[in-house]
């Protein structure tokens, strides 16, 4: 149910978002209205059947700019669609459903998986995930905080 927009929680144009199916406790996600569809950086991406299921295996690096982080997930393929990019060019992607929390609310999202190494960000959440659930302030970020970051001692 859609709630009146005066009573939906803000978000900025980016925020941290968990995805706890696919055990990433925080990810960068760019909140992009002007997208329809969410879109999650995948790579090494193998489609196979597992007890008559349609079925994607693939890997992430959850943090931008370190590809020493790898999470490793396997999971039910939702659809195959054709996808626009904001470039133009059009390409097949798996589809799968997976719940995204964000301000302590959680909810099932489709997410189309795509190689975004030369991306900004390695999620991109579309305006149909958000809709009836969220307003974006175009202005603003992080208004569910960030993670906190881990102090990595450097050498003299």
């Amino acid at each position: 149910m859609k709630d009146e927009p005066s009573k939906l929680p803000t978000i900025g144009w980016r925020e941290y978002v968990s995805l706890p199916d696919l055990k990433i406790p925080a990810i960068k996600a760019k909140v992009d209205t002007g997208a329809r569809s969410s879109s999650l950086h995948a790579f090494e991406m193998e489609l196979y059947r597992k007890d008559g299921l349609d079925y994607v295996r693939f890997k992430i690096h959850p943090v931008q700019r370190n590809d020493e982080l790898v999470v490793e997930v396997e999971t039910p393929v939702f659809d195959i669609r054709r996808v626009r990019s904001s470039s133009g060019e059009s390409s097949v992607r798996p589809v799968i459903v997976t719940v995204v929390e964000l301000l302590g609310v959680a909810w099932p999202i489709e997410l189309t998986l795509a190689n975004r190494d030369q991306m900004g960000f390695r999620m991109l959440l579309g305006r149909e995930a958000m809709r009836g659930r969220m307003l974006v302030d175009p202005g603003s970020s992080y208004f569910g905080g960030k993670p906190k970051r881990k102090k990595v001692k450097r050498k003299p």
